[in-house]
């Protein structure tokens, strides 16, 4: 079967590469991918009398007296801060803070390109998850949200938990919440490519760290059927036989449940046992390739599904996926066909978030974003589109307001609007971040770099 089907692996080797080369060249020359800039006119130093002192001690006294008026006269309704302490960047690992920044970098500039949402790189110099969680709960008063963002595990669970319950403003961890949403997605429209029921199909998730144990919540949530599912980590299937989770339940307590609704059928053994039979593959483990064999694609059942998401590297290239009669592949990355990354979910869930000033952000809200991302790619649907492109962007003003509609359903928003206003606002919010752009370099204010290429 492999050899069926010719590649040219030459070309697809350095396609695959570019991104990196790209990186490395353009990072250097911008010194940064995002900047403070005015949102206010100035006309005169005149103005500064009225946006500082001693005009600016108005809107204190005024908030001062009604602390909900800080979303109408400051940029707090808009803004995001991308926690992180850089112990799990990327499938780069334990990194630490200052190598993790470009990558916090990133997530702002896709915050403000894709939501019109501003969002901060906040990089923590510790490992200590209840320090993580203090500062966060000292920071609420200047921000809209809080993206926590490349947190280990298992303490990554503990921080969001923690915060979600104590803090008066969203936190979202998109290793968690983003990537489940967005792989639900993914899955909803490859099954119907296939033509397979999400309540019928064996499912085998690589990997069991924040990103997988989330998105098999929300798959399970979706209508999948745990008792059918089958989980893998480093040393193996979980399943109820693994007494070194049992030991260690009350640390671990994500995986051990996992271990207790999966795997009714009582497997035992590694990536290739878990792997036959499997309708559905989703892994979320460590960067490849070769860390899963294009053998054991062939082992799977017909019209497999396999979502290899590991970054910067997936599993197994796509193109081998194929060959060993994959019939929809996915991976992480934009240089491929289907990206399942947690760009396509963040800007539009945070928008719709911001918008009605919700107080968290709920599965439901998350269930919501699915559907509008799975609904919008409608009749373009096939093998190689079971997601929408970054660059149709009408996908996030229809995510913001079908998050903004669930919100308002479950009572945890603080303004009510239609689904129409809330459409039309996101789109007006995330148009002019797209013009505001386009018009920076038209003007040079954002420059071309020297060179062949600019790396799009």
């Amino acid at each position: 079967m492999l050899a069926d089907k010719k590649f040219n692996i030459d070309e697809l080797m350095a396609k695959a590469q570019k991104p990196s080369a790209d990186a490395m060249r353009l990072h250097p020359f911008y010194r940064g991918k995002i900047e403070t800039t005015l949102k206010c006119t100035v006309h005169s130093f005149n103005d500064f009398a009225v946006w500082y002192t001693p005009g600016v001690a108005a809107p204190c006294k005024a908030i001062q007296a009604n602390p909900e008026l800080v979303y109408e006269y400051t940029n707090k309704w808009n803004t995001v801060a991308v926690v992180s302490d850089g112990t799990r960047v990327l499938g780069l690992g334990d990194i630490g803070p200052k190598a993790g920044l470009p990558v916090m970098e990133g997530k702002a500039l896709l915050y403000k390109y894709l939501g019109g949402v501003d969002g901060v790189p906040i990089m923590v110099d510790t490992k200590d998850p209840d320090a993580i969680i203090n500062l966060v709960l000292m920071l609420q008063p200047g921000w809209g949200g809080v993206n926590l963002e490349d947190i280990s595990n298992p303490k990554c669970f503990y921080i969001l938990d923690t915060l979600r319950e104590k803090a008066e403003i969203p936190i979202w961890h998109d290793d968690q919440q983003g990537t489940a949403t967005v792989t639900l997605a993914a899955l909803i429209n490859a099954l119907k490519v296939v033509n397979k029921k999400m309540s019928e199909v064996n499912i085998t998730f690589i990997g069991s760290g924040a990103s997988n144990v989330a998105c098999s919540r929300l798959i399970f949530g979706w209508g999948a059927d745990p008792s059918r599912c089958t989980v893998v980590d480093s040393k193996g299937i979980l399943g109820k036989h693994r007494k070194d989770l049992e030991m260690r339940k009350a640390e671990y307590k994500d995986k051990w449940k996992l271990c207790n609704i999966t795997n009714a059928q009582g497997r035992e053994g590694d990536m290739p046992e878990a792997i036959r039979g499997a309708d559905v593959v989703v892994a979320l483990s460590k960067s490849g390739p070769g860390v899963i064999d294009a053998q054991w694609i062939t082992k799977m059942a017909k019209d497999s599904i396999v979502f290899v998401c590991a970054n910067p590297v997936p599993e197994i290239w796509p193109w081998e996926a194929k060959a060993a009669g994959a019939a929809v592949v996915a991976t992480g990355r934009s240089d491929f066909p289907n990206q399942v990354n947690n760009s396509l979910g963040f800007p539009g869930i945070f928008r719709g978030t911001l918008d009605v000033r919700a107080t968290t952000i709920t599965d439901e809200m998350c269930f919501a974003a699915a559907k509008a991302l799975a609904d919008h790619v409608q009749d373009k649907l096939d093998p190689e589109h079971i997601l929408p492109d970054m660059d149709d962007w009408e996908v996030f003003p229809r995510e913001a307001a079908a998050v903004a509609m669930k919100a308002i359903d479950q009572d945890i928003a603080r303004i009510h609007v239609s689904y129409e206003q809330e459409f039309e606002t996101a789109t007006k919010i995330i148009q002019r971040s797209r013009d505001l752009t386009k018009s920076m370099m038209e003007d040079g204010f954002i420059a071309e770099p020297p060179g062949e290429g600019n790396g799009g």
